[in-house]
């Protein structure tokens, strides 16, 4: 399976790619951050991150869009800009016809460290650990963009369970099977 994971950000928009076959340890694929300057219109700043998305969803093909999910914060304005570039990175998914899954910040970090209360750091170097990574990726919403998409991996919810049901099944001609594989396609439940 392959994850795109997106830590969206109006300044900063971690982007990663991670792979994991079967029974395999997940390794990376690409990751990078698409920065718009802050003195550049909101609107024109979207479109720079709708394009980096775009290019990226049609280069690495993923099977599933991770996206952190928008949390409340003190500071509304990083909160409406965060949630707006989420809005733009769901909108690539869905348009591609790509599965878009949200986690929330305390689950990716609960999956990846043990803890959904662990710092930064302790993300970064968790991400260097499981990807066999030569050094933790920079800035951090790179490595957040990884822990995004090693996190569905690992918990990837009903949609990947019942994706790897039906692969196991297809000669069976489960009529079953068959609609929780075209459900999973769609990103659904059947």
């Amino acid at each position: 399976m392959r994850v795109l994971g997106i830590d969206p950000g109006l300044t900063r928009c971690g982007l990663g790619v991670v792979d994991q076959d079967r029974g395999r340890s997940p390794h990376l694929v690409e990751v990078d951050v698409v920065r718009t300057p802050a003195d550049l219109d909101t609107a024109k700043r979207l479109v720079r991150i709708e394009a980096a998305v775009v290019d990226w969803v049609d280069r690495h093909r993923p099977d599933v869009v991770c996206v952190e999910r928008v949390f409340a914060q003190h500071n509304v304005q990083t909160v409406v800009g965060t949630a707006q570039a989420a809005g733009v990175v769901m909108l690539v998914g869905a348009r591609a016809g790509i599965p878009v899954v949200l986690h929330t910040p305390s689950e990716v970090k609960a999956a990846i460290t043990g803890s959904g209360r662990a710092d930064k750091a302790q993300v970064g170097a968790m991400v260097t650990r499981i990807l066999r990574l030569p050094e933790p990726p920079r800035p951090a919403d790179a490595a957040d963009a990884l822990a995004l998409a090693v996190c569905h991996l690992w918990r990837g919810g009903p949609v990947n369970r019942l994706a790897e049901l039906a692969a196991d099944r297809p000669a069976a001609g489960n009529g079953y099977a068959r609609a929780v594989a075209a459900a999973a396609r769609r990103g659904m439940r059947p």
